[in-house]
């Protein structure tokens, strides 16, 4: 017995530290700080302000909390979307909002969506657990959401073209680490953003309504943008949709 519990012990340690090891491009994203930082072949790119859920940590189904650990970009939504995007359904509705309107709270500008890699948050991606913009800028940098990760547009557009998918997300309750920054003039990009092109996002005509709170979520189903305009000799298949948090998370 006591063996079978080292081998277990052994294996979580390594798969720790493969996940810690070092790639192309990783986050670390924590809560006591409400900070954002981004890592390149181990030296600190960027930090930036955020806004984890107002209701606390985790990652159970009807808490609207963001989850804690390792987690991994699943998908990204919204490439070359104006500054200010919103998204109903991670669908761009032709919608462009600017900083703090009054009275709205969706999702805009990008959509970073993850996907939980350990138990402690295996509920991520089905829980639509974003990075994503906010037109409540005013709220940043304290906990405001209702499970996401909310950045400034700004921030969030450049976060998004420096990383992959599959990149490493952590999230911790704790202090971000202390990492050398990178040498001035490192660049690290895999888009560059085009004020001029932002323009040329088709937007999606969908009216927009509040999110569903999450205790709702399992009644809600998946749904996959469409990339072509079906032909007519497609056959006609409903989309599901994803389910999602209250009030653009």
């Amino acid at each position: 017995m006591f063996r079978r519990l080292a081998l277990v012990a052994i294996a979580v340690i390594a798969f720790a530290a493969a996940l810690r090891a070092e790639g192309p491009s990783r986050v670390i994203i924590s809560v006591k700080d409400q900070k954002l930082m981004l890592m390149a072949d181990g030296a600190r790119l960027a930090t930036y302000p955020i806004s984890t859920s107002k209701f606390g940590v985790g990652d159970a189904w009807g808490h609207m909390t963001t989850p804690l650990g390792f987690l991994q970009i699943a998908e990204k939504i919204g490439d070359h979307a104006p500054v200010g995007a919103v998204f109903r359904n991670r669908r761009f509705t032709g919608e462009i909002l600017q900083p703090n309107a009054p009275g709205r709270d969706p999702v805009i500008t990008r959509i970073i969506w993850l996907k939980g890699l350990q138990p402690e948050n295996a509920h991520a991606f089905s829980r639509c657990i974003y990075i994503h913009g906010t037109p409540e800028e005013k709220t940043i940098g304290r906990p405001a959401s209702y499970g996401c990760i909310r950045m400034k547009s700004r921030d969030v557009a450049e976060l998004y073209a420096q990383l992959p998918v599959g990149a490493i997300v952590e999230i911790v309750n704790d202090k971000l680490p202390k990492v050398p920054k990178a040498p001035p003039g490192t660049i690290f990009a895999l888009e560059q953003l085009k004020p001029k092109e932002e323009s040329k996002a088709e937007p999606e005509k969908v009216a927009e309504e509040p999110e569903a709170p999450a205790e709702k979520l399992a009644e809600k189903s998946v749904e996959k943008p469409a990339v072509k305009p079906p032909s007519s000799r497609t056959v006609k298949k409903s989309l599901k949709e994803q389910p999602h948090f209250g009030r653009g998370a």
